[in-house]
């Protein structure tokens, strides 16, 4: 796959538009040099990554509505990341393992960006519901992520090592118990999930077979993850 090209702010954006972009660029950098540790041995390179990033950043400056009540900074944060993850998937034929850091990150972003704008302007009442509210945000995130990396393929890049009978025994057990918790979700969490984790389906494409819109598909999918989240724990006492 050709290098990407990103693509300079045009000379059209209103002033508050570039002003996002200048001021934010760092946040390019960061994601970008995170994801990179993630994908060593691959042809992605800094540089690549940067340029997915800056291209997620300019449309989170456009896209950007104050009335949200989720900081700019937070907003184009899950952005470039997204934006980075979503380029690296076009690349090509990439290894089982990249794949399943990917996914886990994409769920756990999902997680994270419908919690920002379920919660923006709301504060919790109490320490004890702030508490409360912490806790469930980092389970379903830790969740996401697990079921993220679960979800990838199963094919083994011949450079890649071989899971162990261990591994494996370890992962099936943890799938069969989150499959498991999925069939006692309500009938359109159960199905986005099927649909998107178990299937071939994006999020997206999943939430519209649902009739529900972008940001509504991922309010039911933070839902359902912590459904999963709170199953899990129980589970584990």
């Amino acid at each position: 796959m050709p290098a990407p090209s990103s693509v300079p702010p045009r000379a059209s954006d209103a002033p508050e538009v570039l002003a996002r972009f200048r001021d934010e660029l760092d946040l390019v950098d960061v994601n970008a040099r995170q994801v990179a540790r993630r994908l060593s041995a691959t042809a992605v390179t800094l540089d690549d990554l940067r340029s997915f990033g800056r291209e997620g950043l300019l449309q989170a400056a456009r896209s950007f509505d104050a009335a949200r009540g989720v900081p700019f900074r937070r907003w184009a944060n899950l952005r470039i990341r997204g934006a980075i993850i979503d380029g690296v998937r076009q690349w090509g034929h990439l290894p089982r393992r990249v794949y399943q850091e990917l996914r886990a990150l994409s769920a756990a972003d999902r997680v994270e960006g419908a919690y920002d704008e379920e919660q923006a302007g709301t504060p919790a009442a109490t320490p004890k519901a702030a508490d409360a509210r912490l806790t469930s945000y980092l389970a379903g995130m830790a969740t996401a992520m697990a079921v993220g990396s679960l979800s990838a393929g199963d094919d083994v890049d011949p450079g890649e090592r071989a899971p162990s009978p261990e591994e494996l025994v370890t992962t099936a057990e943890l799938v069969a118990r989150v499959k498991a918790i999925v069939q006692r979700l309500p009938d359109a969490e159960r199905t986005l999930i099927e649909r998107h984790y178990f299937g071939d389906e994006t999020l997206d494409q999943a939430a519209a077979s649902l009739g529900l819109s972008k940001s509504w598909g991922s309010r039911l999918h933070a839902r359902a993850i912590e459904r999963i989240a709170k199953e899990m724990r129980s589970g584990d006492r």
